[in-house]
């Protein structure tokens, strides 16, 4: 696999040649302190051969997410502007700049999020398209901290040192392929992240597994492979759960999330289909989720959610986010891969 660049951090605005009109380049950033509460999501996306460009920012604190989704037709993808959202990259793959003005979520901010751990790519992700034929997208992420400010609701705070991970993928993807279980699981604790993607098919077997612990001193060590036992509610809402990993170099952990804060539903983003679509110009749409249990992955238009968690290593506490997606197909029951 060839090394990142800093084109691939770039956000193109051309379509280049040879691909289908629904190719994509997006990213996608958390926020947070040294607990999850409040986590702050922000993504935004261009679709080069449709022209249009999208947008969203999630909060999720007080018992409720909130939900704010941007969109333009014809918008200009080579701004990093899009309603009251702005994006630059400072420099490719260390340091992007990124602001929020007013708008309907009662959420503002001001920063500058700096790498403190190598990008991880991972492989190139293939998903059955429904058309008969496959989709691929290339995908990277990485761990950094922030500087600047953010206001919720009028009170402006310093969230210098707060952490967060972000997400960079391009290609056409397609929300299909007969997964039983997706988890991307980002830990972040002080000097190292922990960094995976796992999936599963509806037998409960492994068809990817890929990440690394990444240090803030530049050194990796990849993740070969991950047992799991995770607690699901009847809405396929994930609860608690215990991860044990195995990396390259021998190493042996156990760690162990709690994803009871609720929340972090990516459908309020505009993941179950409206990524990429034409909603008209300067398109500003805002609703809220109650995070009292009427709202769950069943019964959402999709279930994939990057929960707030809390997460433990060794007696050491650290934060984060918990992404799963359990499948809702009746062919699927989720087993436990971690003995005991």
């Amino acid at each position: 696999m060839r090394p990142l660049t800093p084109d691939d951090d770039r956000l193109l605005s051309t379509l280049p040649e040879g691909v289908a009109a629904d190719f994509f380049d997006r990213f996608y950033f958390n926020l947070h302190g040294s607990t999850p509460d409040p986590l702050i999501m922000i993504g935004a996306g261009v679709y080069p051969g449709t022209g249009v460009v999208d947008a969203y920012v999630l909060r999720v604190d007080g018992g409720v997410q909130r939900n704010l989704r941007l969109g333009d037709e014809p918008g200009d993808l080579a701004t990093g502007v899009l309603g009251p959202l702005s994006w630059r990259i400072v420099k490719p793959l260390e340091e992007w700049a990124l602001a929020l003005g007013p708008n309907p979520l009662g959420v503002e901010f001001d920063v500058v999020w700096r790498a403190r751990t190598a990008a991880w790519r991972t492989e190139d992700i293939e998903v059955d398209n429904g058309r008969g034929g496959q989709s691929r997208f290339g995908h990277f992420f990485q761990s950094g901290r922030y500087e600047g400010t953010l206001t919720l609701d009028g009170e402006r705070r310093d969230v210098t040192g707060w952490l967060g991970q972000r997400d960079r993928s391009r290609g056409v993807r397609v929300v299909a392929g007969g997964q039983g279980l997706h988890l991307w699981v980002q830990a972040q604790f002080a000097d190292r992240s922990i960094a995976f993607m796992l999936d599963e098919d509806r037998s409960n077997q492994v068809i990817m597994c890929d990440g690394g612990v990444l240090s803030e001193n530049g050194e990796t060590d990849p993740i070969v492979s991950v047992a799991h036992r995770l607690q699901f509610d009847d809405g396929l809402d994930f609860r608690r759960g215990e991860l044990r990993i195995v990396t390259k170099s021998g190493e042996e952990f156990t760690l162990t999330a709690d994803g009871t804060f609720g929340g972090g539903f990516l459908s309020g983003g505009g993941y179950g289909g409206w990524h990429g679509k034409r909603h008209g110009r300067n398109h500003v749409a805002y609703d809220e989720f109650p995070l009292d249990g009427s709202v769950t992955p069943r019964n959402l238009d999709m279930p994939l959610t990057d929960r707030p968690a809390v997460f433990s290593l060794n007696g050491e506490q650290g934060a984060g986010v918990f992404e799963f997606a359990h499948s809702r197909s009746p062919r699927y029951t989720y087993r436990p891969s971690l003995d005991g």
